[in-house]
This record gives structure tokens, C-alpha cells and sequence, in this order.
């Protein structure tokens, strides 16, 4: 080939590399649909093909008595629970309320809106399901007939899991995994407080261990639940200044004589005595003290959160969404959603030997920046709609995250029930040294 037959070719490819690059440019020419035809999907088309499913949960149909019928005693209709016959929770409930997860949880499921974006759903096929719901309201059958614990009404709430453990006994869906992929509410610490060993094998949704032995309930299979909080939330919290607008420091409202981890609340009593900007009084829950509760906090900075008779107490969740930084104290606590969420961004964390330390928890607080205070509380509006129990549910609510954390559990579910049918002798690995 000679040069000028060279020249020539080199100024076609030239000509033909600019009338593709122009093509291009100008978006007359596509290459994807050319050399990569895969990239023509839209984004959008290929994230959603990617997009997990929702939880498939399979709900007992359960007698009323069960759930519902301790509502309102005075109904006798024993007809399945749908989304139109629900009846609303008691607004004077008081602080049955605090524990009244299970009946939202209940709730989330006859919910027929069909939101694609919730964490779970409910599915008629127990063939289908990925988790079985159980229906039963413990702690609103210990706070119904069994509160008192020794009266004959007790035998109520004992009654009630006896005929639960009969029902489930005869599902084939228990049996097959030994109801290991059964969910369980115990939010109160004596609820199925007779026959809680028996059953020890489900997932519980518990709001802490403190009642429980941890042969019984633990991390690695139960799911940490919020309180249902008392107080009403703040819904228009938008002061210019909000940390002048809060002018008590620390405060705290509630029962101060509690047992077991509970004690460290008379001993606050007398520590925190004797500071203006400090309001630690002590009252029991009752219409006017709940509506002097939700004032107080969103006067407040700081919301103090001691243990209850459990390392857990509802006040935190009051705290939360009154945007009141929460100051915890409890040595056991465990946390809600604790994989998802960073409470040290938005609360603040005492021992008991440090809360217990003269001065000392009152002298960290007023020495608290306040552009480090306004960060937090700017976080606990972010974070709040996590701890809002409503129907129809909403994404990423309270029950929505609980759903959520029931999914993170079933890797575990499903190894714990692959080894239970291999096995000829009792686990070895809980048995080793």
C-alpha cells in the first residue's frame, strides 16, 4: 500500500471516529442499545428486580379470647378478626398502654391497604410463610386476670396458655420447627409468666431480658421492642431556640419505690435534691399526671430514663418523641433496633455508680454544649416516627422496624431447626465446657 492510499485510509477512520463521537453527543446514536443492549434498562427497572420481598407472615386464627375479646368484655361476638371489626385500643387504658405492642402487631396484619413498601405481610397459605404469628395478648391477659398473681382470677391468664399450648400443640407448622419460626409477644415482664419455658424455643418480642432466664430468651433469637409510649408525641417542635426554650435541665416524673434494678430510683431521689433546674418528683400514672408528664419533658433538655423494675422503662420512648435527650441509667439495658440505630447520637448514658456519684451526673449535664445538645435533638426528630405504634402501619414505624428485626432473626431460625432434625442425642454444643 502506498502513501497516498495510507493518507487516504487514515482520513476515512479519522472522519469516521468523529461522525461517530458527534452521533453520540448529540444522542442520535446510542451505544448501549448497540454494544451493551443490558444498560437500556432503566435504573429504576433494575433496582427494583433487585428489591427484597416483604416478610410472609402467616396469622392463627385465634378465638377472640385469646387477643380482642379482653378489650371489651362486654362482646361476645367470637367472629375472626378483620381489618373492619378491630376495635380501637381503650384510650383510657393508662399504662396498659406501655404494652400494647402486641395488639399493633396484630393490627399490622389485617391491615389491607397493600403498601409495597412495608417489612411484612400477611399471607393466607401457611405453606407460603416465611414466619407464624400467634395472636395471643400475654401481657393483656397477665394485666387482666392476673395482675394481682395470687387471686382466682390468675387462673384466667394460666388457663389461657394452657389452651394455647393445646393449639398449637396440634399445627403442623409448631411441630415442624418446634416452633422456632413462631413469633410470641411477652412485653410485660410476667406475661406468660406459667408456661413461658415451654414455648422457649419461639421468637419472643420482649422489651428486655429481666424476667427472663437467659435458658429461655436471649439476643440471638429475640427481638428488642420498644414500650408503646404514654405521653403524646411533639408533633410541632419548631422553636427558633430550642434549647432555650427548654429551661429545666433534668427532669423526671413517675414512681420512685421499685424493686430489683428499680431501687436506684430513691437513691436519684436524694442525689438530685435541691437543684433549681432540676425536677425529679415523684407520682403515679393517671390522666392529669400523664398530660403534666408531656409538658414537662418538652420544657426539658435532658429526660431522665432509670431503670424500672426491669433495666428497661418506658420513659425513654416518652423522652424520644418529646425530643427530650434521654439520660439513661440502668447498668442492663438492652436497645430497640440497636443494628440499625446509634443511641449514643442522640442519648446520653449513666452508670448506676456514676448517677449514684454526688454532683457528678448534674455537673456533666449543665457543662453540655449547645450546639452538641441541638445536634441531638435534631436526631430525635429524625428518629422518632421508629417508635410510633399506629394503623394502618406506615414504613419504618414501629412495628414496620419490628417485622424488620423478625427477618434478621431467621438465619439463625432455620440453622437452629436444620441441626434440631439431624440430631440423635440432646445439642452437644449447649453442653460443652
Amino acid at each position: 500500500m502506498n502513501s497516498n492510499a495510507k493518507t487516504i485510509l487514515l482520513s476515512l477512520s479519522f472522519g469516521f471516529v468523529l461522525i461517530i463521537t458527534y452521533a453520540i453527543f448529540i444522542g442520535s446514536f446510542d451505544i448501549r442499545s448497540r454494544f451493551f443492549p443490558l444498560l437500556q434498562q432503566p435504573l429504576q427497572t433494575l433496582t427494583s428486580t433487585c428489591r427484597r420481598l416483604p416478610l410472609r407472615v402467616y396469622m392463627y386464627d385465634l378465638p377472640q379470647r385469646f387477643h380482642v375479646g379482653m378489650i371489651n368484655h362486654r362482646n361476645t361476638d367470637d367472629s375472626p378478626v378483620t381489618a373492619q371489626n378491630l376495635p380501637p385500643w381503650p384510650r383510657n387504658s393508662g399504662l396498659k398502654k406501655q404494652h400494647s405492642m402486641e395488639y399493633w402487631m396484630m393490627a399490622s396484619l389485617l391491615y389491607e391497604g397493600g403498601d409495597e413498601d412495608l417489612e411484612a405481610v400477611r399471607v393466607s397459605d401457611p405453606e407460603s410463610a416465611d414466619v407464624f404469628f400467634v395472636p395471643f395478648f400475654s401481657s393483656l391477659s397477665f394485666n387482666s386476670h392476673g395482675r394481682n398473681m395470687t387471686d382466682p382470677e390468675t387462673e384466667v391468664d394460666h388457663q389461657l396458655q394452657i389452651d394455647l399450648l393445646e393449639f398449637l400443640g396440634k399445627s403442623k407448622y409448631w411441630q415442624k420447627s418446634g416452633g422456632r419460626d413462631h413469633v410470641i409477644t411477652m412485653t410485660h415482664p410476667n406475661a406468660f409468666r406459667f408456661l413461658r419455658e415451654q414455648v422457649n424455643a419461639s421468637i419472643f418480642i420482649v422489651v428486655d431480658f429481666g424476667r427472663h432466664p437467659k435458658t429461655i430468651s436471649n439476643l440471638n433469637k429475640d427481638v428488642v421492642a420498644p414500650y408503646v409510649h404514654i405521653v403524646d408525641s411533639f408533633a410541632n417542635d419548631d422553636a427558633p431556640d430550642p434549647f432555650e426554650s427548654r429551661p429545666t435541665l433534668l427532669f423526671f416524673r413517675g414512681r420512685t419505690i421499685r424493686k430489683d434494678d428499680g431501687i436506684v430510683r430513691a437513691k436519684l431521689a436524694k442525689v438530685l435534691a435541691g437543684y433549681d433546674d432540676v425536677h425529679y418528683e415523684r407520682s403515679v400514672a393517671s390522666t392529669e399526671n400523664i398530660k403534666l408528664s408531656t409538658e414537662g419533658m418538652r420544657l426539658s433538655r435532658f429526660c431522665l430514663d432509670p431503670a424500672g423494675d426491669t433495666p428497661s422503662s418506658c420513659r425513654l420512648f416518652d423522652a424520644i418523641v418529646s425530643h427530650c435527650v434521654p439520660v439513661i441509667v440502668s447498668d442492663q439495658i438492652e436497645l430497640p433496633y440497636e443494628d440499625e440505630i446509634d443511641y449514643t447520637q442522640f442519648s446520653l448514658f449513666f452508670s448506676f455508680e456514676e448517677a449514684l456519684r454526688p454532683n457528678y451526673m448534674v455537673q456533666q449535664l449543665r457543662g453540655f454544649r449547645k450546639e452538641r445538645w441541638v445536634e441531638m435533638w435534631m436526631k430525635l426528630k429524625n428518629v422518632s416516627h421508629h417508635f410510633e405504634f399506629q394503623s394502618p402501619p406506615r414504613k419504618e414505624d414501629a412495628v414496620d422496624m419490628l417485622w424488620r428485626q423478625v427477618r434478621h432473626k431467621l438465619p439463625a431460625v432455620q440453622l437452629a431447626t436444620h441441626r434440631s432434625r439431624r440430631l440423635k442425642i440432646p445439642d452437644w454444643w449447649n453442653r460443652r465446657r
